[in-house]
This record gives C-alpha cells, sequence and structure tokens, in this order.
C-alpha cells in the first residue's frame, strides 16, 4: 500500500523514497499547519474568468449526442433483424456514455448556475437517460471529492470486487481471494460488468431503507427508461439477438466508463483515514492527468482530474487554461504534479492493483473460516 504517511508514496507510478513535495500532513492528535495557497490560486482562476459557466457549449454537447443516439435508433430499425445490430448497441453504449459526462458534469454545478436546475437537470439525465440513482451517485461522488483516495472516507477505494489497499486484499477469502490475487489482469474484464452493477446498485438504494433524495421521482424515471427501452428492444428483436444486443450495450458502457474514471486516482497516494492534509495538496497529489489529442472530448473533461478536483464546478471548455495556472502554481511551490498517457496510466493502474493483490497471497486465517473451524 502506497500512503502520503509512507516513505515510497508514489505519483504516476515513480516511487520517491521522500515525502512527496508540498505534502503537508498530520496524525491524529496533532494540529494541522495552513500550508494550502489554494486561496491564491481561486483567486487567478476566477480572475481569468475560468469559473464562468459555459451554458451554450453543453446545450451544443447534448443536441450532438441525443442526435447520434436518434441516428443509432435510426438506423437499428432501417438494418432490421441482423447481427450487424450488435455494432449499434456498442455505439449506443458509447452514447450513454457522454451522456454520464453530461450528468456528471451537470452535478457539479458546471452547467447551470442554479443549484435546483442543475439537480433538476441532472437527474433526468442519470436517472431518465442512463439509468441509474442520481442521489446514490451523487452521494458517493461527492464523499469521494471531499477525500480522495483517503482510506475509510472515500468509497471509490472501498473494499469490494477489487482491492485497492493491501488491508482489504488479505482479507479476501476463496474466490475472491483467488482474484484478488490476479486483480491487475482481472480489471478491465470487470469493468465490462461495471455498467450492470451501476443499474443494480442504483434499483437496491431506491427501494432500500436509506434515506433518498426525490426517490418517487427516480423510480418513475428509471422504471420508465427501462421500460421504453427493453421493450423497444424486445419488440423489434428476436429473443436471442435482443439479450446479445442488451449485453453488448451494457458491456460497452460499462468499460467505457470505468475507464475513463479508473486512471484518475488508482495507483496515486492513499490516505490514511487518521491524517490531515491541506485541500491543494489533497486533491493534486491523489489526482493523475491524462494528456494526449481527444482525450477532453473521450473522457468528458475527466482528463484535466487535477483540475476537476480543485474547482469541480469549471466548465470542460476552461480547463486546459486552468491547467496552465495550476502546473505553473504547483511548479512555484512544489507541490507534485501528475500527468501522463493514458496508456501508461493504464499500465500503472494494473500494476498496482497487482501489487496491492499480493497480500492476499501472504499466510492469513479467512475470518469466515476461522469461525467454523473446529476449537
Amino acid at each position: 500500500m502506497t500512503t502520503l504517511d509512507s516513505p515510497h508514496a508514489t505519483t504516476g507510478g515513480r516511487n520517491h523514497k521522500e515525502l512527496p513535495a508540498g505534502f503537508r500532513g498530520t496524525t491524529s492528535g496533532e494540529t494541522a499547519k495552513p500550508t494550502s495557497t489554494y486561496t491564491a490560486l481561486l483567486a487567478k482562476v476566477r480572475d481569468a474568468g475560468l469559473l464562468k459557466r459555459r451554458t451554450g457549449f453543453y446545450i451544443t454537447v447534448f443536441t450532438i449526442i441525443t442526435a447520434l443516439l436518434a441516428a443509432a435508433v435510426t438506423g437499428s430499425f432501417l438494418l432490421g433483424p441482423s447481427w450487424f445490430q450488435l455494432l449499434i448497441a456498442a455505439g449506443i453504449g458509447l452514447i450513454f456514455t457522454q451522456y454520464g459526462f453530461l450528468a456528471h458534469e451537470t452535478a457539479h454545478r458546471q452547467v447551470f448556475e442554479s443549484g435546483k436546475t442543475s439537480d433538476r437537470v441532472g437527474r433526468v439525465l442519470a436517472s431518465g437517460v442512463v439509468g441509474m440513482s442520481y442521489d446514490w451517485w451523487t452521494s458517493k461522488h461527492t464523499k469521494h471529492h471531499g477525500n480522495p483516495n483517503t482510506i475509510g472516507r472515500d468509497g471509490d477505494i472501498a473494499r469490494g470486487p477489487l482491492a485497492f489497499v493491501e488491508q482489504d486484499a488479505a482479507q479476501q477469502c476463496g474466490l475472491s481471494r483467488w482474484i484478488t490475487q490476479r486483480q491487475g489482469y482481472a480489471f478491465f474484464p470487470i469493468l465490462l460488468l461495471e455498467g450492470l452493477n451501476l443499474h443494480v446498485t442504483s434499483y437496491r438504494t431506491m427501494f432500500g431503507r436509506k434515506k433518498v433524495n426525490k426517490r418517487g421521482q427516480e423510480i418513475a424515471l428509471v422504471t420508465t427508461r427501462f421500460a421504453l427501452y427493453l421493450g423497444v428492444v424486445f419488440w423489434f428483436l428476436p429473443v436471442g439477438m435482443a439479450f446479445a444486443f442488451i449485453g453488448v450495450q451494457l458491456a460497452v458502457f460499462g468499460f467505457y466508463l470505468g475507464a475513463a474514471f479508473a486512471p484518475n486516482h488508482i495507483g496515486m497516494p492513499i490516505i490514511p483515514e487518521t491524517s490531515r492534509v491541506d485541500f491543494l495538496s489533497k486533491q493534486v497529489l491523489t489526482s493523475r492527468n491524462i494528456r494526449g489529442r481527444g482525450m477532453t472530448l473521450a473522457m468528458g473533461g475527466l482528463n484535466y482530474q487535477v483540475e476537476h478536483h480543485l474547482f469541480p464546478n469549471m466548465p470542460r471548455p476552461n480547463l486546459r487554461a486552468a491547467n496552465r495556472l495550476v502546473q505553473e502554481h504547483c511548479g512555484q511551490h512544489h507541490v507534485a504534479y501528475t500527468e501522463t498517457s493514458l496508456w501508461n496510466a493504464f499500465n500503472i493502474v494494473v500494476r498496482y492493483l497487482n501489487q496491492v493483490g499480493l497480500a492476499a497471497r501472504r499466510p492469513f486465517d479467512c475470518p469466515m473460516a476461522a469461525e467454523y473451524r473446529p476449537r
């Protein structure tokens, strides 16, 4: 496990023998020093006009994506019952992911000034178009932004199909333990199931006991969305082909969405739960930017992850200009700034997950097995 308290903290996959530059962490019981220079950086960004909404840009993007969806649906009807329908299914998977990016940006108040308008539009996009619970996702994502890569506070690194810290890997049992030992190589196949997981988790949340804001509205939106989508697919295509169509669409959607979010934090420093880190250092040191032509379009602006975490409500078109200001600021204050190619980022992700998975190979008494062991 790599932590900000570790002498081997990593940024971009390169091991450092000393603490990352710019880190000012404290453990529980100590007083955190006000070392963040975030206020000065925020003033520069605001003076440059980079926090102004770009609603026109997002309307244009929404219009283009909707036109592509309409073209895909029209093409599907014209094509008829043919296995080439699976190509259209893959295209719709890509389109739904782009809608997901728009829902993400709307929830962050990047599109509209009004919080109420952002929530209304974001809920329609997330629940009515993408098919996932808006309240569940925003709650989870807000906690992530407040404490990225922080043990016990960031649900994105909580124990699940993948283990992101050695303590979780060491506690896996049975088949999960076997998978964890090889989880870096299993990462991409697992992403194929992420779309299905998002839909299932959303339904469990909406019908669960925990409080869900606008529960009835979300259930109505998600259920109507699936009724229309599944109804049309099974009405128009033979049963076997319909199942294949849905399977391909879900696999592409899950893979694309997961692949867009995964390179941003996996393999970056992990913050112990008891540590206190100033805002700028916490956001910059745990985030990784992805450089490359076309990455902003392909990743919905998530390629500028550092800037997105520092200024969550900054519109996508302004992130590139902010990138120059943030790099300059971090250079002046000796805060490690990580930016790499998508290919290298995925290599780092796989290596890191495999490294964490090694903890599952060490001798360990599975808690479940120990409970039923004769005494």
